[in-house]
């Protein structure tokens, strides 16, 4: 398994556009503490950005040594909305941006069943370049639920097309995401996203879920308890032989400053990773 720093640490849970460190100061960080590629979002490049910026980004990440594990190309992906799916209905500015940036693989998002024939006509052409599509585990989206997961990847039915791991969404929508669920996603896990919360009906945080309404929590770090069971969670990794990328995903604002939650991450994931 390989160490991924997402460009997310930067952002703010409910601000996706905004980031308070520039993409200089994220690979400095990432090069420190022995990231070996950076997970890509719009808040730094995106398919809105010039073909010089995206042209000087790349050349940045290279001259770091480092790779580029995944693009999300607009904001309207993380923001999971209703226009979320609309880049799948014209892919290509999207397989323009990831190639651009040396990365093989770009997330999506899917709201309802009519978005699976556009996520086989964006495969389709993503094939062509050598680039995969994957869907994060996230609460209100087709992927809300492992069942309904397994479902749309076999009904989209392209090699190329997989699913971003992610416990705490499952956790927060009461689903397992352990090592059975790990065992039947195996063949499409095509990235693993790492972030924690904590349920707490009194917490300030809350995410909107299609199974179980508005749930509230706490955003806490990777190592704390009450969360998600990172320990049962990558065991159950190296049990499959997982060897993709594990990516720090999480906004840290209120729980840590960046720059020092990019280290304490580090050193956490490293011995579970190795």
């Amino acid at each position: 398994m390989k160490l991924s720093l997402s460009t997310r640490v930067a952002e703010s849970f409910t601000n996706k556009e905004k980031a308070s460190l520039t993409i200089t100061e994220l690979i400095a960080l990432a090069q420190l503490h022995g990231y070996e590629a950076i997970c890509m979002r719009a808040s730094q490049v995106g398919v809105h950005s010039s073909l010089e910026r995206v042209r000087q980004i790349s050349h940045q990440i290279q001259g770091a040594t480092l790779n580029v594990s995944m693009v999300t190309g607009d904001f309207k992906v993380p923001m999971n909305n209703q226009f979320g799916p609309d880049g799948l209905r014209a892919i290509t500015p999207y397989l323009n941006l990831a190639q651009s940036l040396g990365a093989d693989l770009i997330r999506i998002c899917m709201k309802k069943d009519d978005d699976i024939p556009w996520a086989q006509r964006a495969s389709d052409e993503a094939t062509d370049r050598g680039i995969r599509l994957a869907h994060q585990a996230h609460c209100a989206s087709l992927f809300e639920t492992i069942d309904h997961s397994l479902t749309v990847l076999k009904k989209v039915n392209r090699n190329n097309f997989g699913i971003i791991y992610e416990p705490a969404n499952w956790m927060l929508a009461g689903e397992n995401y352990g090592l059975e669920t790990i065992k039947r996603l195996q063949p499409y896990i095509f990235n693993v996203y790492v972030q924690n919360h904590r349920l707490n009906p009194n917490g300030k945080a809350r995410v909107t879920t299609w199974g179980r309404g508005e749930v509230k929590m706490d955003h806490i770090s990777l190592w704390e308890n009450e969360g998600v069971n990172f320990n049962q969670v990558f065991c159950s990794l190296h049990e499959v032989q997982y060897q993709g990328f594990i990516t720090v995903h999480q906004s840290f604002s209120g729980v840590l400053s960046v720059e020092e939650a990019v280290q304490k991450n580090a050193e956490y994931l490293k011995p579970l990773i190795n």
